[in-house]
């Protein structure tokens, strides 16, 4: 599938910020599964604007504020061409789990196996993965085990959460939206040493356009796959990934400071557009 995506972010503040700094991930990541054509990035009031690729290899966009002023605009435009690869299968074994050992030297699992800022591994997660998982032996099973786990445990409820919840209280509140799905998922993965990271991105479907999140989850022999909890499937032709890392923390679509009032009106508006 062809798409054209406009991503629009806006703030309002009370009164006059200055000296804004800001990081910008929007730029879907060239890879196998997608071919990005284009990407325009504007922002209002007027800055140059740098970029850079992070220690997870996505693009990052910089740009600086220092005068006054009482809004800010962010609107990217891009056009992917998304081409995903065949579902594995759900039912035959790909990779027993003693070949895990020989995932920690390959693309970079070591950190996609720890603890970060709101994925937490301890005892009650890796129970809550071995009961998910009901003692299968094949990585790539066990990983669809723990997908269909957390699909079932968590409840969607849209406004339940905010992009600063940790894991733990998603387990204790048993809801949340798809970031706390995947940070879940990571964390039960990442406790039976699985690696999993945190993959943000689109997600356009007939019923609505959004930024989603998902998970990717490393099989030997087979390399990184990725699967989408919130709907408890494979990831297909609509899903556009902008970036990955070790969680939300690491691959935030709009980051940054400046001085100034913190009452703000932020407003968000994403359109995706099949071409052709």
């Amino acid at each position: 599938m062809r798409y054209d995506i406009l991503h629009c972010t806006s703030y309002v503040y009370a009164s006059p910020v200055r000296d804004s700094f800001n990081d910008v991930r929007l730029h879907p990541v060239p890879n196998p599964d997608q071919t990005v054509e284009s990407f325009i990035l504007k922002v209002l009031p007027a800055a140059r604007l740098s970029h850079y690729v992070d220690f997870y290899r996505n693009w990052v966009h910089h740009f600086e504020i220092p005068e006054s002023h009482k809004y800010l605009s962010i609107e990217s435009r891009s056009r992917v061409t998304t081409h995903p690869p065949v579902p594995l299968s759900a039912t035959e074994a790909i990779c027993p789990f003693d070949k895990l050992c020989e995932a920690t030297n390959v693309e970079r699992c070591f950190d996609y196996l720890q603890s970060s800022r709101y994925i937490e591994m301890e005892t009650e997660v890796w129970r809550l993965a071995v009961d998910a998982t009901m003692d299968r032996k094949d990585v790539w099973l066990a990983v669809l085990g723990v997908m269909e786990f957390v699909h079932g445990y968590l409840k969607y409820e849209s406004k339940s959460t905010h992009v600063h919840t940790h894991m733990r209280e998603v387990l204790k509140e048993r809801r949340g939206v798809c970031q706390d799905f995947a940070h879940l998922m990571i964390g039960l993965c990442r406790s039976l040493k699985i690696p999993a990271r945190y993959i943000s991105g689109y997600l356009a479907t007939e019923d609505a356009s959004a930024t989603h999140a998902w998970v990717e989850a490393f099989v030997p022999g087979v390399g990184w796959r990725a699967l989408d909890p919130t709907h408890n499937r494979q990831m297909d032709e609509t899903y556009v990934k902008i970036g990955h890392g070790r969680d939300y923390a690491d691959v935030p679509p709009i980051a940054g400071n400046y001085r100034g009032t913190l009452e703000r009106t932020m407003t968000v508006d994403v359109k995706i557009t099949p071409v052709g």
